[in-house]
């Protein structure tokens, strides 16, 4: 199969474009902005599948009601170490984004604090909020549920959600550790992804309804829409040779931290509905490095750290050995110098978006 055809654009470019169309959909400038940046990073990082792709599921969601643009979000709970807030069905990125400021700015007074949002949507790539704490000297957290998409060990029904973790701890000469890693062997977004390239699903990745191996992205998809039965495996695989239910686990405490204990939504609670999308939770967290040491000393061991794990010996059908976050960083350089990459289908639906939402399309580079 030929390697798929790529269009690249000014991060920038791409960035405004996006802003305007949420404005366009009565998003305030502020809301506008970060929804844009969250969703730019992602292609910027090589994480097309919570990218500009996804720009559509948002669109569709402000026009039919089903995302809030002008939701009231409410602190439920507010102490010098933690904070509740309920989203009544906002745009996950932005309430995300200040809860984690508020998060950051409780740690520098604390030491460490944490944070969950309830009744929200979708929020894009976690490790976007997990790195907010990277300059100031902490360590960061950020975690979200979804709705069921992940079929438990020994199960072929969708039960728990991707249910991401990102985690990010800072270096000095050395890129910052970022993991970034849903808890199922790869996400809806990248099934998405294969969907639109006809490509056949590896062997690994998911069951059908019978729990046979899944080789057809669209029908799987299908199903999985339909509540039928198949659905994404935990990291690991399936059955527990390879350590599968050690993913399924980790979805699950994912699950505790944003859905239980917020008091919202969970497991095969979070759905769509007519009026709504799956109202998901989120959890933040962040330490201040000097609670527990220097900060410039504790850079300099994780450059240590970093740089041995970055020389180790590949195998020899490899040329790297890499640790989390550093080929991301690498691509976004690349996206700096040479523009950000969205693959061609991706390109012609954000321009059929901006013509729908009178917004100009955003330039192709080259």
């Amino acid at each position: 199969m030929h390697e798929p055809q790529r269009v690249r654009i000014q991060r920038e470019t791409l960035e405004r474009f996006c802003q305007r169309v949420f404005e366009a959909l009565a998003l305030c400038e502020e809301d506008a902005w970060i929804a844009a940046a969250v969703l730019v990073a992602a292609d910027a990082r090589g994480i097309p599948s919570h990218g500009v792709a996804r720009l559509r599921r948002y669109v569709d969601g402000l026009r039919m009601g089903l995302m809030r643009p002008d939701a009231p979000i409410e602190t439920l709970s507010d102490t010098p170490t933690s904070v509740l807030v309920n989203a009544h069905g906002a745009m996950g990125a932005p309430v995300s984004y200040r809860t984690m400021r508020s998060v950051i700015e409780k740690a520098r007074a604390a030491g460490a604090a944490f944070g969950c949002v309830r009744d929200s949507n979708h929020f894009g790539i976690a490790g976007y909020y997990a790195m907010m704490a990277l300059p100031e000297d902490m360590i960061g957290f950020a975690m979200t549920n979804s709705a069921p998409l992940a079929v438990p060990t020994f199960g072929r029904h969708m039960m728990t959600g991707t249910n991401p973790i990102a985690f990010a701890a800072p270096a000095h000469e050395e890129k910052a550790f970022v993991l970034d890693m849903s808890t199922t062997v790869v996400t809806r977004g990248k099934i998405e992804v294969y969907d639109r390239l006809g490509k056949e699903l590896p062997e690994g990745w998911a069951v059908d309804p019978e729990g046979r191996t899944a080789r057809d992205a669209g029908s799987l998809l299908q199903a999985m829409t339909d509540r039928v039965g198949g659905g994404i495996l935990p990291l690991g695989g399936a059955g527990e040779l390879l350590g599968g239910h050690k993913g399924y686990g980790l979805s699950v405490m994912v699950d505790i931290l944003c859905g239980v204990l917020s008091g919202g939504a969970f497991g095969r609670g979070l759905y769509d509905t007519a009026t709504s999308m799956a109202r998901v939770a989120h959890f933040f967290g962040a330490i201040r490095i000097d609670a527990f040491r220097d900060p410039l000393a504790f850079r300099h061991d994780m450059d240590d750290m970093l740089r041995q794990l970055r020389e180790a010996p590949p195998v020899a059908a490899e040329d790297r050995v890499y640790f989390a976050g550093q080929k991301e960083f690498e691509r976004e350089a690349e996206a700096l110098s040479q523009g950000v990459a969205v693959l061609s289908q991706t390109y012609e639906e954000i321009c059929a978006i901006g013509d729908e939402q009178g917004v100009p399309a955003p330039e192709a580079l080259g």
